[in-house]
C-alpha cells in the first residue's frame, strides 16, 4: 500500500519504509511497459537529482545492479545505509540536471 512503511527499497535495502515505483527505463524513453523497481523516496529522488532521463539510458543505468555500481550512486548508497529508514534527506539537483530542465 503506497505511503505505508512496509516495503524494502530495492536500491539501498533499507526497510521498513514507503516505496515508490521507479521505471528502470524512463517512460519517455519507451519504458512504460518495461521492468520497474520499488525504491524509497530518498533513493528515487537522488537518482533523478543526479541524472536526467537521457543520462540514465545513455549511461546504461537501467538496472538495479547498474545503478548500484555507478560511482555517484554507490557513494550515496554508502551514506544512506546509515540513515534511519524514515528519513528523507534534503538534496540538491546537480548543476547538470538543473541545466537540462
Amino acid at each position: 500500500m503506497k505511503g505505508q512503511p512496509s516495503g524494502t527499497c530495492e536500491l539501498c535495502g533499507r526497510s521498513p519504509l514507503a516505496t515508490t515505483v521507479h521505471h528502470l527505463v524512463p517512460r519517455e524513453k519507451g519504458g512504460a511497459l518495461q521492468p520497474t523497481a520499488l525504491l524509497c523516496k530518498a533513493c528515487h529522488r537522488q537518482i533523478h537529482a543526479i541524472y536526467t532521463n537521457d543520462d540514465l539510458v545513455t549511461l546504461g543505468l537501467t538496472t538495479i545492479t547498474a545503478l548500484q555500481r555507478d560511482p555517484q550512486i554507490a557513494a550515496y548508497l554508502k551514506w544512506i545505509a546509515k540513515q534511519a529508514p524514515g528519513s528523507e534527506p534534503r538534496l540538491r539537483k546537480s548543476q547538470h540536471v538543473r541545466g537540462k530542465r
